[in-house]
């Protein structure tokens, strides 16, 4: 690898892989606070959410890899030309083809590592975080009893279940304090338990578990016999029977959720119903277009890259950005039209790619072999007169050697006697 090539990696891997850190970051902090607090309501452990949020980081990094492609090699393309350094390589016959080979080395790689993303990995997260939401709904993680609030277990059997109410939860859920507790048997019989400290044990029996309580009180009331029986005791175990959950659904259940030969053989069987064929074509189709449109960024991204001479104007950075996301929104609308069989999701998918690859293409060969070309020539010079435009009526600047107001040009110049 020749030096050029050593210094345009640096030039590309350090925002690169910025964007990607930065954008992964914030979108997990957006999701966690959502998380803590679905965890909460339903009286989870928080190690869930860690979990949750390992199996959202798929997600995040399909949308995260383009996205940080586009600004790395942008960025790299303008710091070589704001700093001359792109009209040196051009003067010695570097051309622009040859300046691209780095960035597409870089592109392969990660379009590699995104199709594995989007076409495997992604479906198995995505089918992991919905068991781990329906477990906690369930109370199949011990998020049944929430803290300071009164659960009735579900009647098995004709046997009411029991109410337990806890004040504190430490560790976990492995200590818990302040315990109340009453249960009625099928005769009409209650009981009811105050505790300082509690415990859940798991049985050999998957249906029930075994509550322990130390250092409390049990008062039981019989039908018919009217003064209670009051207990004290140091250690007491109530068996607690488990409301019972239907098993979570096979994976698969949504396209989110299936990996790219699942939906390639869905899409070409007809057996299957309408719909879902239409359906599995659709998001077929949109993951490999996310992928194909992942080797015209590079181009893309000199082409924005490179603002016209004697300007340092970042509005090329600003309209990567807004062409990027509006491909993908137009790719998300072309999915939901050819899921609903209005459109075939061939054409729906690949039209507007073939018109973004088109728009990439001409504004790479205006940039790369139109002499003094600029694709966003027209919308540079614009932003220029609105910048100056901005400038020339913000307070206290001065245009022309000529004060923006009247107050400032009143006042006396520095020295002469007021």
């Amino acid at each position: 690898m020749k030096s050029i090539d050593r210094y345009m990696a640096r030039l590309i891997a350090v925002p690169l892989f910025s964007t990607l850190v930065i954008a992964a970051m914030l979108l997990v902090l957006d999701r966690m606070l959502r998380l803590f607090d679905f965890v909460a309501t339903e009286g989870g452990p928080v190690s869930v959410v860690w979990e949750m949020l390992a199996n959202l980081l798929p997600e995040y990094f399909g949308l995260g890899i383009p996205i940080g492609l586009l600004l790395g090699c942008l960025l790299a393309f303008r710091r070589l030309a704001t700093s001359s350094e792109l009209d040196v390589l051009r003067a010695v016959g570097v051309s622009s083809n040859r300046l691209l080979l780095v960035p597409y080395i870089f592109t392969v790689v990660l379009a590699v590592i995104n199709l594995g993303i989007v076409g495997y990995v992604q479906p198995k997260a995505r089918f992991a975080y919905e068991r781990l939401r329906y477990e906690l709904r369930t109370g199949a993680l011990g998020a049944s009893i929430k803290v300071g609030e009164f659960t009735t277990f579900p009647t098995q059997n004709g046997i009411p279940g029991p109410t337990v109410r806890i004040e504190q939860s430490k560790e976990e859920g492995r200590e818990l304090s302040g315990i109340f507790l009453q249960q009625t048997d099928k005769k009409g019989n209650t009981l009811a338990a105050t505790a300082e400290k509690g415990r859940f044990f798991g049985t050999a029996n998957p249906d029930e578990i075994i509550f322990q309580l130390t250092k409390g009180t049990l008062v039981r009331t019989e039908v018919g016999v009217p003064t209670p029986r009051v207990l004290r005791f140091d250690l007491w175990n109530i068996p607690i029977p488990l409301p019972k959950t239907d098993p979570f659904r096979g994976r698969g259940g949504r396209n989110l959720e299936r990996t790219l030969p699942e939906l390639a053989a869905l899409g070409r069987a007809t057996t299957t119903d309408e719909e879902l064929r239409d359906t599995s074509r659709a998001a077929f189709h949109f993951r490999l277009t996310e992928v194909a449109a992942m080797f015209l960024l590079p181009m893309l991204a000199m082409a924005l890259g490179v603002p016209p001479k004697r300007s340092t104007s970042a509005l090329g950075v600003f309209l990567g950005i807004v062409i990027i996301v509006t491909y993908f929104k137009v790719n998300e609308y072309g999915q939901s039209v050819g899921g609903l069989g209005k459109i075939d999701p061939f054409l729906a998918l690949w039209v507007p790619f073939g018109i973004f690859a088109a728009l990439v293409l001409w504004m790479y060969y205006t940039i790369a072999y139109v002499p003094g070309g600029q694709p966003i020539g027209a919308l540079e010079r614009v932003f220029a007169q609105i910048s100056k435009a901005v400038r020339r009526w913000l307070p206290g600047r001065r245009v022309g050697g000529q004060a923006d107001d009247d107050d400032d040009a009143a006042l006396p110049a520095a020295g002469a006697p007021a």
